[in-house]
């Protein structure tokens, strides 16, 4: 008679790990919510996840990288970059209150991880500062281009997008309403414009 299998989807796994640590973090989130969340008994989830909670976390916080990433790749794209950073700023007004509630599980991360765990601190940490290269880089084309007419540097304009970001992500918690949202967000954007 075989044993119990494991788990065969890894990345539908860490999808449905990621919701429960988006909620709740890493330190409040406990095995029995993941096994919960994922439906998978202690024995599957320790035969596929060797590193346990810590590793599932780890690979949660990556499928967000990708999310980064797949932005990048359209950005490169784009013959309109600035409005793509301004749209994917602005999108965020139109998601609901759950969503707003929940915040950036990256920056979320780094305030929970300072002085807890340094690894998952740097790995949300390094995601954080690839975005602020992403907009940097976004915001250094156009301004060679002319389509930019601020002098202020890009390495400072994509420093402020990620403290904008990062502050954005407390907002939303504090005032969860699409107008509020909207117009503070518009008004932030104005230093792009």
């Amino acid at each position: 008679m075989r044993g119990r299998p494991t788990i065969y989807d890894d990345s539908n796994i860490i999808k449905k790990a990621q919701e429960i640590f988006w909620q709740k973090g890493y330190s409040a989130t406990s095995l029995s919510d993941l096994q919960k969340a994922t439906g998978a008994g202690a024995g599957s989830f320790y035969n596929t996840f060797k590193g346990g909670k810590k590793e599932v976390f780890q690979k949660a916080v990556q499928e967000r990288r990708l999310a980064f990433d797949s932005f990048k790749s359209q950005l490169e794209i784009s013959e309109s970059p600035l409005e793509l950073i301004k749209d994917f700023f602005i999108s965020i007004a139109d998601a609901s209150k759950d969503e707003h509630f929940k915040g950036c599980i990256i920056a979320n991360t780094v305030v929970e991880m300072t002085y807890i765990d340094e690894d998952l601190e740097e790995s949300a940490v390094q995601i954080l500062k690839d975005v602020e290269q992403m907009f940097t880089g976004a915001i250094k084309q156009e301004q060679i281009k002319g389509n930019l007419q601020t002098q202020t540097p890009p390495e400072i304009l994509g420093k402020y997008l990620i403290t904008f970001w990062c502050g954005l992500n407390t907002l939303r918690r504090m005032y969860p309403d699409k107008n509020v949202l909207k117009n503070q967000i518009e008004m932030q954007l104005a230093v792009i414009s």
